[in-house]
């Protein structure tokens, strides 16, 4: 059940210790993915390693750093020249936020690649990340774009009408 009334809002000190939370956890998932990653792939499996296993890791790479430096930069505090708390940044943790998405490909290309160390046909499943990203595009842009009415025509205007109007006019001058 929902709570009742007014929603609470988060203070910038709150704001500023969650965001620090967040982005000490999706450093240890970055850290923790690539960890296995390297030990399976580049350690015990060395010799059957191939030039996809290194362009896939150098893939992820890519996308960790762009999606946790946006974050980061999303999250970073103000402080005041005496160093009181300004502003804590934008709340990493709120719904339908870009931080949202960047923490959804975090995840993605951990998983992906954990799995990866299984077979390589897991890489397959990064393709979720593009495919959730032209559904959003759909449902929040191209789909009502391409269904919308079109603005109706505005009514015939019959004789009766017209001439009451006429005569309102005449009567105002």
């Amino acid at each position: 059940m929902a709570p009742k009334g007014k929603v609470g809002t988060k203070g910038k000190k709150q704001i500023y210790e969650e965001n620090e939370a967040t982005l000490k956890f999706y450093t240890r998932v970055i850290l923790g993915a690539n960890a296995i990653y390297a030990a399976v792939n580049l350690l015990v499996f060395y010799s059957s390693s191939t030039v996809w296993t290194w362009l896939l890791l150098v893939f992820a790479l890519a996308v960790y750093v762009g999606s946790y430096r946006s974050m980061s930069a999303m999250a970073k505090p103000v402080f005041a020249e005496d160093g009181n708390l300004l502003d804590g940044g934008i709340d990493l943790n709120m719904e339908q936020g870009m931080a949202e998405h960047l923490k959804d490909v975090i995840l993605l290309t951990a998983i992906v690649q954990v799995l990866s160390s299984i077979s390589s046909y897991f890489w397959w499943l990064w393709l979720l990340a593009p495919a959730r990203a032209l559904q959003l595009l759909w449902v929040n842009f191209l789909g009502p774009w391409f269904t919308a009415e079109s603005p109706s025509a505005p009514e015939e205007v019959n004789d009766k009408k017209q001439r009451r109007q006429e005569r309102r006019q005449m009567k105002r001058f």
